[in-house]
């Protein structure tokens, strides 16, 4: 089976050199693999999603240089395929509507027997408010959850995925109880987007034919939200490889909003490509360039 792994960021601000050294530990996994290495455009968030982003991520990836295919996956050009994805699992009847907002989490995990409320990959692990809520009931501003008690039961037996990264090597196993635990019942289309990040990625690795997913280590725990809807959708269970993130002097993951720290500041303040590719923390090599 040929290798072929992927860079999705969002073109919601510049890129960093965090995401340079996902981006390049990418590129040089496919090159060492005799495979591909695609990029994708995550803008789901129409909202905060800019054209200069996006040109601006084709301007920097160029810069340190890698190249991949033509043309590129947007994935707003693809929401008929999130939606059949959503209705699939509608169908299998895994779903239910939501119109809480986060206060109204808050609220209902504030009461003291609730105790310390316990954060998942999306943040405070859904209470359950609106678990007896029927689909018929869906109105145009609720979101779209998986019922996790009935999606992990609806398989005969959860899949496991291997991990070839660094810091969690090896198989690990789905266990329906950390998934209803620790994940809780993720939502799959948010009311201003139509979908989510998780029904979406896992939509697309599929239709890009992704056979190794490269990601940071805060995307992990993700990790399991996204083979249980592989395999509830009937789609190939992925190799993952996360990576450790670049934090600044303090140890503070990078975002998005630290543009002094963006690929585009260093160019700016002309720093060639292989002192940024020296900066996030990779060795500069011929096959990198």
């Amino acid at each position: 089976m040929t290798y072929v792994t992927r860079f999705a960021p969002s073109p919601t601000g510049p890129l960093h050199i965090g995401h340079a050294y996902s981006a390049l530990t990418a590129f040089r996994r496919a090159r060492a693999e005799g495979g591909s290495f695609l990029l994708r455009i995550e803008d789901i968030d129409r909202a905060r999603s800019r054209d200069e982003y996006e040109q601006q991520i084709f301007e920097d990836l160029h810069w340190l240089g890698l190249d991949w295919p033509q043309p590129v996956m947007r994935q707003s050009d693809r929401m008929p395929a999130y939606r059949a994805a959503l209705d699939r699992l509608i169908d299998m009847g895994l779903c239910y509507p939501c119109n809480c907002t986060r206060g109204d989490i808050r609220a209902a995990l504030s009461a003291p027997q609730e105790g310390t409320p316990i954060e998942g990959p999306d943040g405070i692990i859904y209470p359950g408010t609106c678990r007896g809520r029927s689909m018929a009931d869906a109105g145009p501003t609720d979101a779209i959850r998986l019922d996790m008690t009935r999606a992990t039961a609806h398989l005969d037996a959860l899949p496991a995925f291997r991990e070839t990264g660094p810091l969690f090597g090896g198989v690990h196993p789905l266990v329906a109880n950390d998934l209803i635990v620790q994940i809780g019942d993720v939502i799959l289309a948010r009311k201003d987007m139509g979908t989510s990040y998780h029904l979406s990625v896992v939509v697309d690795d599929a239709e890009q034919g992704i056979t190794e997913v490269v990601r940071g280590a805060d995307l992990f725990s993700a990790t399991w939200i996204h083979v249980l809807l592989q395999a509830l959708l009937g789609l190939p269970i992925l190799q993952y490889y996360h990576h450790g993130l670049v934090r600044d002097d303090t140890g503070k993951r990078l975002a998005k909003r630290d543009d002094a720290r963006s690929i585009r500041a260093y160019r700016d303040d002309g720093l060639s490509p292989d002192q940024v590719i020296e900066m996030a923390g990779l060795p500069v090599t011929p096959s990198a360039t």
